[in-house]
């Protein structure tokens, strides 16, 4: 029998009581997971200490705040609105740094809560000193390298505007004389899903960065490390990549005497496959013998947009109903609920413009399938209320199958309340 995706922390009984309770689509969450994959991060090799930040952008619900809170890990913002997100959650502005494209409007009001901020161009570092002048400040870079699992998510490099360019250093330096800011801290992130041998090459250069800026003290190597969803994808060994950080770290000792603390910012790594997304199957069609089986879902990218938007796979597993279980493995194109054609979940790797039969158990109307490594830029990056469907609720499920609601379904009286009579 060829081989299919399975089931990780889920069970079809267990699966079948999460829908029964609230209804699909649902996400899921597996709080050991994430405690066993989050210690995995926090055992990065480090030379003179270490602190790992969740980039929350992944999944900002509070719930998952508060469990890498407890854990010890500090919380990556992209945006001053998820600063006061993380706040409201129960983290302490100082475990916070703030690392935004956009020019946050309350940035005098989260520095002054404790927020740390991160200068990602020179008008950000220019802006940070006219309010903060003679105040510690971190400084992004863009180390003229970048890397992801698709150009979309590349964000280094002379095509990415993230960061100030390696080569306007001396900007930096005028910015900071002018306004007398200690530049205690250097940060650079290439891309999500990056290749672990560019990432490597990138860390290790970043300490020649450091030379030049004599009052660094930590040094944040951002995130994006590759996680396979797919049971045939490979993932990124931590322990393999920070080795030889960890040695450059102290050969930088060795020949400075600085001993630099190290930072990383790992989303999609801590939480990707701590995540499912059940759905049900709400309709089969047939385009004949020269076209697809679809499987026609109560989800789509209204929870999960990342295989339109880059051709990502995710694992589909088919739970049928208990009375009509069949050994039967089928090819299906799997589609959304939305009225897009590239409402698609199973389009050919790396492009969403193709499409690509999935091997699976055959499925009848009424099935569940569940959706795996949906934890990290599902929910938090989905096509929000489009064809007005609502929000999905989300789930944590503990160590023992108990589980817990931590976002309710929206409604759409929380739809339309925003909206006015002209």
């Amino acid at each position: 029998m060829p081989s299919i995706e399975t089931l990780r922390f889920l069970t079809e009984d267990t699966t079948r009581k999460i829908a029964a309770q609230f209804g699909t689509p649902v996400f899921v969450y597996h709080a050991p997971t994430i405690e066993k994959i989050a210690q995995n991060a926090l055992d990065f090799p480090n030379a003179f200490g270490l602190t790992v930040r969740y980039a929350m952008k992944a999944n900002p619900n509070a719930a998952i705040l508060q469990i890498f809170d407890k854990l010890g890990l500090h919380i990556d913002a992209s945006s001053g609105y998820e600063a006061q997100r993380a706040i409201l959650a129960g983290i302490k502005p100082a475990k916070i740094m703030l690392t935004a494209q956009e020019m946050p409007t309350d940035l005098v009001e989260l520095v002054k809560k404790g927020v740390i901020f991160n200068a990602c161009s020179l008008r950000q570092l220019d802006t940070f000193g006219q309010n903060f002048p003679g105040s510690d400040i971190c400084v992004r870079l863009n180390p003229g390298l970048g890397s992801g699992s698709t150009n979309r998510t590349n964000v280094g490099g002379p095509a990415a505007s993230f960061g100030i360019w390696h080569q306007d250093l001396e900007k930096v330096f005028q910015i900071a004389k002018k306004y007398n800011l200690n530049i205690n801290k250097l940060h650079t992130h290439i891309g999500s899903g990056s290749d672990p041998a560019v990432w490597q090459k990138v860390a290790i250069m970043c300490l020649d960065f450091v030379r030049k800026f004599p009052n660094v003290t930590t040094l944040s190597l951002g995130g994006g490390y590759k996680v396979g969803r797919m049971t045939h994808e490979p993932s990124t060994d931590l322990k393999k990549i920070g080795q030889p950080v960890r040695q450059a770290l102290l050969d930088f000792h060795q020949e400075t005497s600085r001993k630099i603390h190290l930072e990383i910012e790992p989303g999609t790594y801590l939480l990707a496959n701590a995540g499912a997304l059940i759905a049900t199957v709400q309709d089969v069609n047939d385009t004949g013998q020269q076209g697809y089986q679809f499987l026609k879902l109560d989800t789509g990218m209204t929870d999960l947009q990342r295989p339109a938007l880059y051709g990502a796979q995710h694992p589909i597993i088919v739970v049928p109903q208990p009375q009509s279980q069949s050994e039967e493995l089928k090819h299906y194109i799997v589609t959304g609920h939305c009225c897009e054609s590239g409402d698609v979940l199973t389009p050919a790797p790396g492009d969403p413009e193709a499409l690509m039969p999935r091997l699976m158990r055959s499925a009848r109307i009424g099935d569940l399938v569940v959706i795996e490594g949906a934890g990290a830029y599902c929910s938090a990056m989905c096509a929000k209320n489009y064809n007005s469907f609502p929000e999905s609720p989300e789930v944590l499920l503990h160590a023992d199958n108990t589980f817990a609601l931590i976002r309710r379904r929206q409604t759409l009286e929380q739809i339309i309340q925003n909206e006015q009579p002209a």
